[in-house]
């Protein structure tokens, strides 16, 4: 994604926003001016500090969720008899909220990062599980047979086969859980907790009806969202260049 596009595309969701505060004529809702006047405002007065402790917290779940859920999902998509056995695990798991245990898993691990990170990665596991054993279970046979005719064991196949095919699909998935994360630490960072741009919106902004600190808080965390994504896909274009289309 070339940054003037996401610049046009800024500038399109801009005036949409102004045109939306006009309509409405409301202290509720500000322009985007004075959002972002509030942005660079409020940084250097604590923002700063919540951005980068949600950024920890976000960075944090997504790396700890890849590196258990994409080797799970390499070992069960290359074994057929380890598949029969975990899929049907998975099936009933997967599609259970795991949000709905927040409050349990805070009463176990407390309300500090502990808690947070265990949600995030938990529920950013199973959405990188399914998509990596999905993508271990559609690579070719022949492949896997060609390889395996030149004595490839099957931690060989693992390195050489599975894990290079596979890795388009664990860096989708975690584009995909970008959004999904985001959510997950709003909703986590607003429970018994001091930091973190969920309690800055909902607490130091919104609490005091202070709306443009409470917009300038929401871009702040669109802005972290943005980051990760973007970062997410120039990985991408790095590591699988043959992707890319020319």
């Amino acid at each position: 994604m070339k940054t003037r596009h996401i610049l046009l595309a800024t500038a399109f969701l801009a005036i949409v926003w102004q045109l939306a505060a006009m309509a409405v004529a409301s202290s509720v809702l500000p322009g985007p001016g004075a959002a972002v006047a509030a942005l660079v405002a409020e940084l250097p007065k604590g923002l700063a500090g919540h951005f980068l402790t949600s950024g920890y917290r976000l960075v944090a779940s997504m790396v700890i969720a890849t590196f258990l859920a994409a080797p799970a999902g390499l070992v069960i998509g290359q074994s057929r008899r380890v598949d029969a056995l975990a899929s049907p695990l998975i099936y009933l798991t997967y599609p259970v909220p795991k949000i709905v245990f927040l409050p349990v898993i805070m009463l176990f691990l407390g309300t500090g990062d502990g808690s947070k990170l265990f949600i995030i990665s938990l529920i950013l596991f199973f959405q990188i599980l399914v998509v990596v054993r999905d993508a271990c279970v559609g690579v070719r046979p022949e492949l896997v047979q060609s390889v395996r005719s030149l004595g490839a064991g099957r931690l060989d196949l693992l390195r050489y086969v599975y894990l290079p095919a596979c890795l388009p699909a664990i860096l989708t998935a975690l584009r995909v859980s970008t959004g999904t994360a985001v959510a997950v630490l709003f909703l986590a960072e607003t429970f018994a907790t001091q930091s973190g741009l969920a309690y800055y919106i909902t607490v130091e902004a919104w609490g005091r009806m202070a709306y443009p600190e409470m917009y300038a808080g929401v871009i702040a965390m669109a802005l972290l969202g943005l980051t990760i994504y973007v970062f997410l896909d120039t990985l991408e274009r790095r590591v699988c260049e043959w992707m890319v289309a020319k």
